[in-house]
Formats: structure tokens, sequence, C-alpha cells
């Protein structure tokens, strides 16, 4: 009957969250990064919580419409063994939603007492970050002090301005993260108790990049990563909030001592019966000695394969003797200076849609896009000697289905001593000069392979490809580049072709 009725309770908010969805207030929640949680993603996360406690205190630090914490308390009256009391503690300042989180407490309340187990529901109508910051800013976190068994949250996706209020206030709290959803987590990783347990819902951009680092080592210090899914399309999580996001759901448990394997699961949707799941050492998900903390998905056979195969490939850029950097020219920024088409004074700007078939195709049809660039003392810090660079797009359209496109840029194009490229573009380069030919030709075809797309899939949760993951990416020696550059001559060999040479130097150095 309880299982029943909490379901019941369940559904009910899904239709209230389709019924949000649709109304006026849906551009104000996208403003503030608010994205109601599905029901059945809602259960699916409740039902990861693992340890059995008879007094629970759960907290939900963003609770919306409630359909997070009455999940975790549906599942908690479907176990055999219940506990005997639970207290829900809700932070929700939105005020569209806080009639709907009133009944949702008043229905986790009923079920509770027909199940004879003791609830306590408290609404908290205001800012949880900035009441998380002032409690660890005033020390309250004694053994006395206010601590959870367990947390569930869909954290708020919104972009942090340092200079805002907002950013002054996690700044002031010792918080510097990109993204409001880190430090959600963050602070409610605080305010669990020793070996309390938190399951989230959150872009996967948090597993590398520059940008979450120092969120990634104090989380993966104190908290022991036990579960993570995948969801294998970006826009099922929360297709009906039109969210083109990569999503991860992740368990963890407060304690220093790790796993020796973390389960990773896979499923295209929310069709989680169906998920493929797979135990993963952990020092294969965050490997030993890392210091940016990276968090490797290795979800198939197929990925571990491209880890071992990753493996005969063991040169830094460092050791190459290369950087990778952003295209300088931010077209914007630089728009007096730009012409559609070349003309006297003015150099070549390339932009992500000159690459073509692993060459650039210079000037481009498309009126859409500039061609030149002035060259004059205005301009001198926006363009770089011309020579031979190997230039990879920063952002992929969807219709691509490669993550890493690369392209090499033949100095021989033009005349001019100098290139201007956008800064939609990475650029390879040496000590800020052009390449070797054949060295960046075997780069591009190493870049443009299907392994090295694989590995970066598994390497790097973003959309977007930046220098900062290329930097930490794994490359062939200088001698396997110039020999992977033999096989390209005006045109980059098709992706069968591309395949099997880089597959060849893979097994001639296995």
């Amino acid at each position: 009957m309880t299982m029943t009725m909490t379901i019941e309770l369940s559904n009910t908010l899904d239709i209230i969250r389709k019924s949000l969805n649709g109304s006026t207030c849906r551009h104000e929640r996208s403003k503030i990064g608010q994205f109601f949680t599905p029901a059945v993603i809602a259960r699916y996360m409740a039902s990861l919580f693992e340890q059995i406690r008879m007094d629970v205190r759960i907290l939900d630090p963003g609770a919306g419409t409630g359909v997070l914490f009455a999940a975790c308390v549906e599942a908690l009256l479907s176990r055999k063994q219940r506990p005997s009391s639970i207290k829900v503690v809700a932070y929700e300042n939105d005020k569209h939603v806080l009639s709907y989180l009133k009944e949702t407490i008043e229905q986790c309340r009923i079920m509770c007492s027909k199940a004879g187990i003791t609830f306590q529901g408290e609404i908290r109508a205001e800012d949880f970050v900035a009441t998380a910051i002032e409690q660890t800013n005033n020390r309250l976190f004694t053994a006395e002090a206010e601590r959870f068994t367990h947390v569930i949250l869909n954290p708020p996706y919104k972009r942090i301005n340092t200079k805002s209020d907002l950013g002054r206030l996690l700044y002031t709290g010792g918080i510097e993260v990109s993204n409001l959803y880190a430090a959600f987590v963050w602070l409610t990783a605080q305010l669990l108790e020793s070996k309390g347990e938190m399951i989230a819902i959150t872009p996967r951009s948090f597993c590398n990049g520059p940008y979450f680092r120092r969120f990634r080592v104090r989380l993966l210090d104190i908290m022991s990563m036990r579960h993570i899914h995948v969801f294998e399309s970006r826009k099922k999580a929360f297709g009906d909030d039109d969210v083109l996001q990569e999503n991860v759901i992740y368990y963890a448990v407060k304690e220093k001592e790790k796993p020796e394997y973390v389960l990773l699961s896979l499923s295209d949707g929310a069709d989680f019966d169906n998920a493929k799941c797979q135990s993963i050492p952990y020092n294969q998900i965050i490997l030993p000695g890392d210091r940016d903390a990276f968090i490797h998905l290795v979800l198939s056979d197929d990925d571990k394969r491209t880890m071992k195969r990753m493996g005969c490939f063991t040169t830094t850029l460092d050791t190459l003797g290369l950087d990778v950097s952003t295209g300088p020219v931010v077209d914007f920024r630089a728009r007096k200076y730009l012409h559609q088409l070349p003309n006297e004074g003015t150099v070549q700007l390339i932009y992500p849609c000159h690459l073509e078939g692993g060459f650039i195709k210079w000037p481009a049809d498309t009126q859409k896009k500039p061609n030149a660039i002035e060259a004059s003392v205005h301009t001198k810090d926006l363009l770089v000697e011309a020579g031979y660079y190997v230039l990879t797009k920063r952002f992929s359209a969807k219709e691509e289905r490669r993550r890493v496109v690369a392209a090499i840029y033949d100095p021989h194009l033009t005349e001019a001593s100098q290139v201007g490229f956008e800064n939609h573009l990475n650029y390879f380069h040496a000590k800020g000069g052009g390449l070797p030919a054949n060295l960046a030709k075997g780069l591009a075809l190493y870049l443009n392979s299907t392994l090295f797309d694989q590995y970066f899939r598994i390497f790097s949760g973003h959309t977007q490809v930046n220098a900062t993951d290329l930097r930490k990416m794994r490359y062939p020696t200088c001698a396997q580049l110039l020999l992977l550059g033999t096989h390209v001559k005006h045109r980059m060999p098709d992706q069968e072709t591309v395949d099997a040479i880089l597959k060849r130097e893979c097994e001639n150095n296995g």
C-alpha cells in the first residue's frame, strides 16, 4: 500500500514538472539554471543509496517540487528494514514552486505515519549557498552541528561571474568554481556526517579540465566514489527542458578510504533497467599520481581496448617541444580590422569553417565569416608567424560524428608572413612558431584517428575541445609522428586508411 502511494506521489510530481515546463516561468527557471528532475530519474537516484540506518536525515539543497527527497522517502519505505525516523530539510527559494513543495512534504508525512515511521519535514525558503557558507565561516561544524546521513541533489547549472555578488560570496567561503552546481556539491559534501551518502546529477564537465581542478581534488579527498552513471544521449536526461548537456549521476560516501572498484553504468536515456554495468578498478578511473584528479569513464569493452592501445603512446607535448593554444582573434573585439575578402594590408584569418578534409580551404565560399584581418600595429598581438600548424575545432557541430576535428595549416597558401587564428580554434605550435611539415602532417593524422577520438571521449566530458585537455593527452614520439606524416600528401587519407595506419603503428610499438 505504501509503495503504491509513493509511486503515485512521484507520478503526480512528474505531471506538475511537465506543467511547469510549459508555463510562463520556464524562461525564469532557465535564467537561474533550474531544471526539474523527471520522476523516473529521481527514483533511480534514490535507489542507489546502500546503507541501512535507523535515523535518517535527508538534505535536498535545491528541492524544486520535492521529487528527489520524495523518491528517497519512497525508497526507504520500500525496504524490508525501514528506518524508525526520517527528517527532510529542503532548501528552495523559488516562490513559484513553494506551494508544491509544501504539499510534497505533507504527503511524505502521511505516508511515513501510515508506515509507523516518525517524519519531520522542514522547508527553508532561503539561499542554500549563502546559508551553508555562513555556517562554515562561523565554524559551526562541531559534533553538535547539523549533519545529514543522506544528500540527494540536482543543483542549478549556472556559470559564475567571479566579480558578481555570488562570485564574491563563494570566494569568501574559499570556494573557487566556475559553475554553481559544483558549489552545491562541495557544500553538501561538507554537511554530510562521516560515512554519509551523496547522490547527485550534474553535468559531466567537472570530470576534467582546469576550471574544476580544485573542486575535483578537494571532493575526491573527502568523498569516495562508488557508482557513476552516464547518459549516452546528451538530450535524454532533461529533454523536456531542451537541455543539451552530458549529465552523470554519481553515488559517493564521505570517507577517505577508496574502494577497490567503481561501478560504471551507461544508458541511452532513462531506460535504467537495460543499463550496461561493469566494475572498473578505482585506479583506472582516477589515475594514481594525477595531480589534476581527472575522472576517466571507461564505459565498455571498447573503451578498455582503447585504453590498452593508447598505452603505446606515452610522449607528452612538452617532451615534443610543442604546445597548444587557443586562437587569439576574438572576432567581435577585432571587428573593425576584419575583411570579408583579402586585400592589400591584410593576412589570412582562419575560422573553423575553413577546415576541410584535414587541410585548410581558403578563402571560404560562405559570406558568414570574414576571410582576412588587417596586419597592423593594432593587430600584431593577434597574429602568429607563418608556418605549418595543426588546428583543431574547439566546438564540433551537431552533425559531426567526431569530437576532435584537426587540419593542417600550410603556409604556402599565401605569401604573407603572418596568419590569424580565430578563437574557436586551437593551434599546435613550437614555442609560438610553426612545426616541421612532416611533423604537422603526422600530428594531424594522429588527431584525426578514431583511436584518439575515442580516447578523448573517455578522458573528457566536455562537448568542446579545450587546449588544456589536449595538453593532458599522450602522443606518439617525434620519430613516430614523422613516420605518420609520410602518409599524408596533399590531402588527408580517408578515415579507414588513417585508422589502419595508426593500428600498424600501435602493433609495431606494442
